[in-house]
């Protein structure tokens, strides 16, 4: 299996401004200079993280999504990170996973993070998303899923990277970088984690840390704070290579979700 060519876009989210963020994110990823097969963004890439649904909800196929799979074209590579999304009269953090060919597959954020009250304005996902691309299977999650390792589970090597977007706020960051290597640990997989950086509309100032884990624990990639659009190698063979030497997932305990 080929080596999987990602790019991360960690970057500063204009409140609320889907046409600022969408031309901003075009601007900068038009620094890419390699061959790249991902291209990965935040959650809520295109609006911050917002209870505003009402007003900045769009529908599938909207004007995000069309940005999306044009991005797709121009850089021959998948698109995804997570907006908001108007269906049936409710309100989804869905990520999207968007091809060259304009198909894709989506995935509604499962935990919902009622601190912030998100729960009083979305709808919460049901169901779990495995992709494939070049061979590669990738479990996409966003951000909140990341404290919930049950959820998260790989069983019987479910997937080989775990994707994580997100907005998730710096006072928290201790927690955020723990429990990434631990989930590439227990997994054995790749874990890419993308954050956003800067202060939101209600002030809460975001560190970035975006991040790459190999199965084994190794950091491949890392930012804090600033703006980055960074393109790294992941290595199939280091997948292979720790499940073979230690083949811990065979043993995992059986059990169903419900609810």
């Amino acid at each position: 299996m080929d080596n999987l060519k990602v790019t991360v876009y960690q970057g500063y989210l204009f409140w609320e401004n889907i046409d600022k963020n969408l031309q901003n994110i075009s601007l900068r990823l038009s620094n890419i200079r390699e061959r790249t097969n991902l291209i990965i963004l935040p959650e809520m890439f295109n609006t911050g993280f917002t209870m505003n649904a009402e007003a900045l909800g769009e529908n599938m196929g909207g004007k995000t999504m069309k940005w999306m799979h044009d991005t797709a074209v121009k850089y021959d590579c998948v698109v995804t990170g997570s907006i908001i999304i108007k269906e049936d009269g409710k309100f989804y953090n869905r990520l999207i996973w968007m091809r060259t060919d304009g198909t894709y597959e989506h995935y509604d954020k499962r935990h919902l993070f009622a601190l912030g009250k998100e729960h009083n304005t979305y709808t919460a996902g049901t169901k779990k998303l495995i992709v494939e691309l070049n061979g590669w299977k990738i479990s996409p999650v966003i951000c909140y899923d990341l404290r919930f390792p049950v959820w998260l589970r790989n069983v019987d090597e479910d997937y080989d990277v775990l994707m994580i977007v997100a907005n998730w706020p710096e006072r928290r960051a201790l927690h955020w970088r723990t429990l990434i290597p631990a989930r590439a640990v227990e997994n054995q997989s790749y874990v890419i984690a993308v954050n956003r950086v800067g202060h939101d509309g209600n002030e809460v100032y975001h560190s970035g840390d975006s991040t790459c884990i190999s199965p084994n624990g190794d950091v491949v990639y890392y930012k804090r704070d600033e703006e980055d659009v960074y393109t790294f190698s992941i290595i199939y063979d280091e997948v292979k290579k720790i499940r073979r030497a230690l083949p811990f997932l065979k043993d995992a305990d059986a059990f169903s979700l419900e609810g």
